[in-house]
């Protein structure tokens, strides 16, 4: 048996397409213990996301945290878990089948918009298997993550290449590195800030979480802290804040060591004793919302800062599905599919048929098998 695979849905003369794989962080597949436990270890298992030595590591993940954690996580799940399945999932989902709809309104060549998780499903073997099959020869990856960091970003590109060192014919390839200071981007979060404040009154401060990193991250050259501060700092400017109305925190940290500071819970726990008692949160970081924005955001640090003296919380929810989410990602995308046929200006499907004709007719004349 060959080690390296081909495309069974291959005949000459096939129509190409362009490709378009979108990559979220993973979800489990349901808020059960034993789920989350399978999504845990995997995740965790991965020596981007936790650079302990794995002599270390591993012990520590199995003995302690795969035996205690996923029933702590799995009860956290279940608050925020739609009718529909894992709230990353769904709102992940409407992302791509509007983008689709983007991509056939945008682009008269055949353009093909798939899903994949990092971890869990739909994984991106399987993604990427659905794009070979429908003709993919040349294939954007686009990570849901606007700021950079080797724990996202890289582990996404790492498991691309590693499905891909399997096939025999490879695709012409491109990945979209980050988006974090994308001007339709910043219009688009502060847009969703304008609209939650012409709907509610406008808090003193705008807080602004960042899923957090070990600060050992950062000393070793990872980019994300600069990425996030210079989202937030656009923000800012897009919606004309001083400096002391808006605060860039960091939540979500793992552990004992040190992680990027200041840290949102405690931020929460110290605003209302200067006097700041009504905020408005958003996370920049998250194209949709999850367990970390509508759990420990929405619920967990909102109780936070009301036990600690704060009078009005409120969360803006991530952009989702919405309109401008959707724009600005379809301009990422045509901006790095340029030259490629399916997005031409000057495509034409007669022409591609004729030529896709032409091309299987060669080759039955030099014996193919069709």
């Amino acid at each position: 048996m060959s080690r390296y695979n081909g495309d069974d849905n291959f005949f000459h003369g096939k129509e190409e397409a362009t490709g378009i794989l979108l990559v979220n962080l993973g979800t489990p597949k349901d808020p059960s213990t034993a789920a989350v436990r399978h999504y845990l270890k995997q995740f965790l298992s991965d020596p981007r996301v936790v650079e302990i030595p794995r002599l270390i590591w591993l012990p520590i993940l199995y003995a302690f945290v795969l035996t205690r954690r996923p029933a702590e996580s799995a009860k956290l799940y279940k608050t925020v878990w739609r009718e529909e399945g894992s709230p990353l999932l769904y709102y992940s989902e409407k992302q791509q089948a509007i983008l689709q709809q983007e991509m056939n309104s945008r682009f008269k060549g055949k353009v093909i918009v798939e899903l994949a998780m990092r971890y869990g499903e739909p994984n991106i073997k399987s993604a990427l298997e659905k794009l070979r099959r429908q003709g993919a020869r040349r294939i954007l990856v686009l990570p849901l993550y606007p700021q950079y960091s080797a724990t996202t970003t890289a582990t996404t590109y790492d498991e691309v290449n590693r499905v891909l060192s399997r096939w025999r014919y490879l695709p012409e390839m491109r990945f979209v590195n980050h988006y974090h200071d994308n001007e339709a981007y910043i219009k688009a979060l502060a847009r969703s800030v304008k609209t939650h404040w012409a709907k509610h009154p406008r808090g003193q401060l705008l807080l602004m979480s960042f899923h957090g990193l070990p600060k050992r991250n950062l000393e070793l050259g990872d980019p994300y802290y600069c990425h996030c501060q210079k989202t937030a700092r656009l923000l800012a400017q897009k919606l004309e804040l001083k400096e002391d109305e808006f605060l860039v925190t960091f939540q979500s940290r793992f552990g004992k060591a040190e992680w990027l500071k200041p840290y949102t819970d405690k931020s929460l726990e110290e605003l209302p004793s200067r006097g700041i008692k009504q905020i408005d949160v958003i996370c920049p970081g998250f194209p949709a919302d999850c367990l970390e924005t509508l759990e420990e955001i929405k619920i967990q640090n909102g109780k936070t800062f009301m036990q600690a003296g704060g009078e009005t919380y409120r969360y803006i929810p991530a952009l989702n599905y919405h309109t401008d989410h959707i724009h600005t990602l379809s301009d990422i995308i045509q901006q790095h599919t340029q030259g490629w046929i399916e997005t031409a200006l000057d495509w034409n499907r007669s022409t591609i048929e004729k030529g896709n004709k032409a091309t299987q007719q060669r080759a039955i004349n030099l014996g193919a098998e069709i």
